[in-house]
């Protein structure tokens, strides 16, 4: 293909809305190359809704959210995964596929929320509520989901932590604790008693200004404001809709609002601008530092290297242990 093709295909599917029209060549170069490479290497691209619109747009083989793309790590047939999203999501596709090399772009690709809680933190929390079953949200590190019994997403979250009270009088929900408190909320349980919760957080869905979305909603009448499942109760209380990023869009692709505003990682906007064209959105985001670690250049490079220091690992006890939980959850979502 050659590079006035690719600027076409990018253009195709929408990149110059959320992307400098002088930017193209560049970035139709860099997808160009990562493209023939992938081919070349034997390799697929997992990219989380919350990268670069030029990364999902022009690289990626699977986009979706945390959910979605550990059901699609499943189904790689591909020897290699470049997995650009962060550290816990690039374990997760690792543990789902022993038999395959993922590697991630960006090392310092973290997450303040699956930094808040240890394996060390669980197993205490096990022992002073013996016999409580653990839900434990994706966002989390190989070793905490191998203490945990079922792993539950933004998206399957309400759905499992029903059928884990059919059974069982408390559940420990870690390690997101505006989360928890929004779902005790809606499940009608008492945090501290029926559900125990950990003082985590993701640093990106706890800054929002509840005034911001009061003040869009005069200006903007019929505007639907949407907020993802992590951000503070006074949040979700101001807003029309809480869910996940994938629960975001197919509340977009099945309404028709006047407006809407999606409470999360800016991300999100952009992938619905592009999705949606004749929609309309009103911005109310905040960037992901790790997230956005990744870069087109980074992928590129990784591809071109496989660098082994860039290759994600699990050790195969914490893998099998985590597996398990990860195996419960489609269970339990389905």
């Amino acid at each position: 293909m050659s590079l006035k093709s690719e600027i076409s295909r990018l253009l195709s599917k929408g990149l110059s809305s959320v992307c400098s029209q002088k930017a193209l060549p560049d970035i139709a170069a860099l997808t160009l190359e990562i493209n023939r490479l992938k081919k070349e290497k034997n390799a697929v691209i997992c990219a989380h809704v919350y990268q670069r619109p030029e990364i999902i747009l022009g690289t990626a083989d699977f986009i979706g959210d945390s959910y979605k793309l550990a059901k699609d790590a499943v189904n790689v047939n591909a020897g290699k995964i470049i997995f650009c999203g962060v550290h816990f999501m690039a374990e997760t596709a690792k543990i789902l596929n022993p038999g395959k090399k993922v590697y991630l772009p960006a090392l310092d690709a973290g997450c303040s929320l699956s930094e808040s809680i240890s394996a060390s933190d669980i197993r205490k929390l096990k022992k002073m509520h013996p016999g409580a079953p653990v839900a434990l949200y994706i966002n989390t590190s190989a070793e905490a989901k191998a203490e945990s019994d079922v792993i539950v997403t933004s998206a399957n979250a309400e759905k499992i932590l029903i059928k884990l009270f059919e059974k069982n009088k408390k559940v420990i929900f870690l390690p997101d604790k505006y989360m928890g408190a929004n779902l005790a909320k809606k499940l009608g349980k008492k945090p501290g008693k029926d559900i125990i919760l950990w003082d985590g957080s993701c640093e990106v869905h706890e800054k929002f200004d509840v005034s911001m979305i009061k003040e869009q909603k005069k200006v903007f009448p019929g505007l639907v404001a949407m907020a993802h499942s992590e951000c503070p109760s006074e949040i979700i209380k101001a807003v029309d809709f809480m869910g996940g990023t994938g629960d975001m869009m197919k509340y977009i692709e099945n309404t028709n609002a006047a407006a809407y505003m999606l409470i999360t990682e800016c991300g999100m906007g952009e992938l619905a601008v592009t999705k949606f064209p004749d929609k309309h959105f009103i911005s109310l985001c905040r960037l992901c530092p790790y997230m956005k670690a990744v870069t087109l250049e980074n992928i590129l490079k990784t591809l071109e290297d496989l660098p082994e220091k860039k290759e994600i690992t699990v050790p195969e006890k914490t893998a099998q242990k985590a597996r398990l939980a990860i195996e419960k959850m489609f269970e339990l979502a389905n």
